[in-house]
């Protein structure tokens, strides 16, 4: 007598770096998703950084000098770099509240309970955030159009260093939302999320060439801005846009703008993902 016994298949594990990719992309459309049904959260994002540029273009540039002169049309060219750069970091604050967000509702105990890669819930959000500020990105640049700015106005540019200064500008967005993601998991509400994660990037954004021209700084104060990771986006910014306000200095970063802000960036992401995963790990046991 011989009894028929029903098996399951047995499937090879899947590729762990497959299996990761896959899951981040995921949690970057629940993300993506969720934007679309609070399309406030995205004006918002919007309406800030066009403020900067109208304040900055029309009540401080003709007061601010660049090199010998203080022609509010030069200055509103050297500006939009800066204006581009803060605004890609800013969005830190957001990734920092939404990640509180989520640990505060307790979605992170519902991923735990899923097979999924645990790195693909902070990967998801990030890139989630990253096309959001490429969408701010994109307007802020139409309405510096707008106002006055043009690519070339110093050096002929072409459109590859265009679209490669944007790029930078993502990366460095990129690189600072894990900074917001590690803050994000450190404190225990959204509220102190949001402080926490915009309070530290004001010294970032103003102690730097975004601005002013960091040559006519104190000398101490122009060392800290010169080595600062966000000037070197900036000033690779300007280089590559043609702009005026290429600060001419010895520190290695401002000699190799471009080399300085892909390293920054890429150190950047190294160090706080792996802290950030580190602390999502601990924080879901």
């Amino acid at each position: 007598m011989s009894a028929a016994t029903d098996t399951t298949p047995v499937t090879a594990p899947a590729n762990p770096i497959g299996q990761s990719v896959r899951d981040s992309l995921v949690i970057a459309r629940r993300n993506l998703i969720r934007m679309t049904r609070i399309p406030e959260m995205v004006l918002f994002g919007i309406i800030q950084p066009v403020m900067f540029v109208v304040l900055f273009t029309y009540v401080f540039g003709g007061s601010m000098k660049i090199g010998n002169t203080t022609d509010p049309d030069v200055y509103k060219d050297f500006l939009m770099a800066g204006i581009f750069a803060q605004t890609v970091t800013f969005a830190t604050a957001g990734s920092a509240a939404g990640i509180a967000d989520d640990m505060q509702k307790g979605l992170v105990d519902r991923f735990r309970s899923l097979p999924m890669a645990r790195g693909a819930v902070l990967t998801g959000r990030t890139v989630a955030d990253l096309v959001q500020t490429a969408i701010t990105l994109l307007v802020l640049a139409i309405v510096a159009l707008i106002v006055g700015w043009r690519t070339g106005s110093a050096d002929p540019t072409s459109v590859g260093e265009i679209l490669a200064g944007f790029a930078l500008l993502l990366l460095l967005g990129y690189a600072f939302t894990w900074i917001g993601a590690l803050i994000g998991l450190s404190v225990r509400t959204p509220e102190a999320a949001t402080s926490g994660g915009i309070i530290w990037l004001f010294p970032v954004t103003f102690i730097s060439n975004a601005f002013v021209d960091s040559s006519q700084m104190t000398p101490w104060l122009r060392h800290i801005a010169e080595w600062n990771p966000f000037s070197a986006t900036v000033q690779a910014c300007r280089e590559l846009f043609g702009n005026p306000g290429v600060v001419q200095s010895d520190a290695w970063p401002m000699q190799h703008p471009v080399w300085a802000s892909l390293i920054w960036s890429v150190l950047i992401i190294a160090v706080f993902r792996t802290l950030a995963v580190r602390k999502y790990r601990s924080a879901a046991n």
